[in-house]
């Protein structure tokens, strides 16, 4: 099983994060290597830049809770990235006019003032951390230090004045400098042509851009940019284009790095942290009790852990909402399980998986989404997957809610069973499963106190100094000195990573399965 195509699939999620037509990040991962074969680099450093041009924006979506926060829409904001020069003037005025977009007027200015006094160092962080989150992914994915290091100064800018700002000129692995302009150069030709691309290098050259690389790309950008809309396949193109020796896992190997993947995209919101490899478990707890056979069992797991790929392209001003849902906001949460399975259709390996994943919120009386299946039209995993998900999210926090107890997600979910949503046989497998659930022991990993544990597991939850302080029954100034202790003992500096951290270690979510 090639990682490429695991990794391809997660891009074309980057792509609806960004606003971006699918396959934004497969075309300029194409460019970078058309653009590196140019200038003459060999196989093994071509395969750096081809997983740097791949992940470069993989980090974005990590702090999209944070984002919503500050713009409302967070993949709306970030679709300005590509309006405007990056660092430029007119790019931070289209930023703050984009605060607080979507609020009543009073609480835009609210916004607004709190931006001026803290947000614009925190949109700095969080741009340092979409880098440090991308590394982050590539280790968990085993790349070469050489691609880790791409990744690592992905917003770095040739004139030194990028992000974290702490390289410039040639300092910057030329896989970094490669990927930038290959990602702009994608956006500029599909929008505007060739003549808008040589525009944008006579514009950041010497700037964003290596001087080199832009006279490369003016130069020959007839060439490099040809036949980008021909391919039959671009996803194809893209794994057949892995430079050296293409990197190809196991059966173990895999299912390793789409849990790591599974994990990375739950960070997309607070409120789901640790859900995919939760349900995968319930899951698997449920086919042993079935009697499933091996493949089916890897399968339905695997359907698991993708099925909240689609997350990524729905705003967290949806998912993060504490209010009720409108008619426009529920038909995008619609779409989730649709952008799932398009997204990984292509993949030898993940397209079975992704057709039961597809089938998330179907219901047995037609009553679900996004195709309003019903009865046989259900496969028998789908229904597991179903009511596996559903008990999970019952009993996890939502923004419009505090989680269940097991009592009452199994009261609720069976009357799903008679209100004929959910199949009775599905339904018990997984409470059979669930029933074995028991609190794990915080030990502490890391070095942390019982008390640091539980700033933590709040803190990943999205909840502020403030809220963690109403819970835990303490002062915002203690729970801020426990943070800072947190961070500074597991040696991270963002929520995001913070969360990882939580969910590698496992403190999130609160239970485990123990087989019977």
């Amino acid at each position: 099983m090639r990682l490429a195509e695991l990794v391809a699939a997660l891009s074309l999620g980057i792509d609806l994060g960004f606003g971006q037509p699918m396959e934004h990040v497969l075309r300029q991962c194409l460019i970078a290597l058309r653009l590196a074969e140019r200038i003459g680099l060999n196989d093994d450093q071509r395969a750096d830049v081809y997983w740097t041009a791949l992940l470069v924006d993989v980090g974005c979506h990590t702090d999209a809770h944070e984002q919503a926060k500050w713009f409302g829409d967070d993949i709306a904001n970030k679709s300005l990235k590509y309006d405007y020069d990056l660092g430029s003037t007119r790019q931070a005025v289209a930023g703050m006019r984009s605060i607080g977009r979507g609020a009543p007027l009073l609480h835009r200015f609210r916004i607004g003032i709190e931006f001026m006094i803290s947000g614009r160092r925190d949109l700095d962080r969080m741009i340092d951390h979409h880098a440090a989150m991308a590394r982050l992914l590539g280790e968990q994915l085993s790349l070469s230090g050489a691609a880790l290091d791409g990744l690592s100064a992905a917003y770095e800018m040739y004139d030194g004045k990028g992000w974290p700002g702490e390289l410039e000129g040639d300092d910057i692995p030329m896989a970094s400098r490669i990927s930038a302009v290959a990602e702009f150069t994608e956006v500029a030709h599909r929008v505007g042509g060739v003549d808008a691309v040589r525009d944008l290098m006579r514009r950041q050259r010497g700037k964003q851009f290596d001087p080199m690389l832009a006279d490369a790309m003016a130069a020959g950008a007839d060439m490099l940019l040809a036949d980008l809309d021909e391919a039959a396949s671009t996803w194809q193109t893209v794994i057949d284009a892995e430079p050296a020796l293409g990197i190809v896992l196991d059966e173990d190997g895999f299912d390793q790095a789409l849990t790591a993947v599974a994990n990375f995209v739950d960070l997309k919101s607070p409120y789901f942290l640790g859900h995919a490899t939760a349900v995968a478990d319930l899951t698997t707890a449920a086919t042993m009790e079935l009697g499933f056979a091996e493949a089916d069992a890897r399968a339905l797991r695997r359907a698991a852990l993708i099925s909240g790929f689609g997350r990524l392209g729905i705003s967290n001003a949806i998912w993060d909402k504490h209010g009720k849902l409108g008619a426009g906001e529920w038909e995008r949460v619609r779409l989730h399980p649709y952008l799932t399975e398009r997204m990984v259709y292509q993949s030898e390996a993940l397209a079975g998986p992704g057709a039961i994943a597809v089938q998330l919120r179907e219901r047995l009386d037609g009553s679900g989404y996004p195709r309003r299946l019903s009865g046989p039209a259900i496969s028998r995993s789908a229904r597991i997957l179903a009511a596996a998900d559903a008990y999970q999210a019952m009993r996890e926090p939502r923004p419009h809610r505090d989680p269940l107890s097991m009592d009452d997600a199994a009261a609720q979910l069976r009357g799903e069973v008679r209100a004929g949503h959910f199949d009775a046989d599905a339904v018990e497998a997984v409470l059979g499963a669930a029933g074995h659930r028991v609190l794990r022991r915080r030990e502490g990993p890391g070095g942390l106190t019982a008390r640091e544990v539980e700033v933590l597991k709040l803190l990943a939850r999205g909840l502020t100094n403030k809220d963690i302080a109403a819970v835990l029954t303490i002062t915002p100034k203690t729970v801020g000195n426990h943070v800072e202790h947190i961070y500074t003992k597991i040696g991270l500096s963002s929520r995001a990573a913070a969360s990882l951290f939580a969910m590698q270690h496992g403190l999130l979510p609160e239970e485990e399965f123990v087989p019977a």
